[in-house]
C-alpha cells in the first residue's frame, strides 16, 4: 500500500470514528488574511521555528488578535466589545510596527 493511501485510510477512519466532529472552529471559515499579508520568506522562517518548538512575537500577536477578534465575536456587551476593539488596534499597530522593522532590515 502506498503512502497517500495508508495517510487516507487513516483519516477516514478517524473520520467514521467522530474524531473530526468536535474540532475548534468547524464549519466556519479560515481567516487566512494575516497569513498571505507575511512576505515569503518571513512564513517560510516561522515555518522552520516552528517546527523547532520555537514561536516568534509575531506570530504569538496574530494568535492573540486571533483569540481577541472570536471573543469580540461572541460579545455582545457594548463596553467590553470596545475594549476588546481597542485591544485588537493595539496589537495590530505593534505587528505592524513588527513587520515594518523587518522590511527595513531586510532592506538594508
Amino acid at each position: 500500500m502506498s503512502l497517500d493511501k495508508a495517510v487516507e485510510a487513516i483519516i477516514r477512519e478517524a473520520q467514521e470514528r467522530g474524531d473530526f466532529d468536535n474540532l475548534p472552529g468547524k464549519g466556519k471559515p479560515i481567516d487566512l488574511t494575516a497569513y498571505f499579508d507575511t512576505p515569503d520568506e518571513v512564513r517560510n522562517a516561522y515555518a522552520m521555528l516552528k517546527n523547532a518548538g520555537i514561536v516568534p512575537a509575531e506570530v504569538e500577536l496574530l494568535q492573540d488578535i486571533a483569540a481577541l477578534k472570536e471573543r469580540l465575536a461572541a460579545t455582545h456587551e457594548e463596553t467590553e466589545r470596545s475594549r476588546i476593539q481597542k485591544i485588537i488596534r493595539e496589537k495590530q499597530l505593534q505587528f505592524n510596527v513588527m513587520m515594518d522593522q523587518q522590511k527595513r532590515q531586510r532592506r538594508d
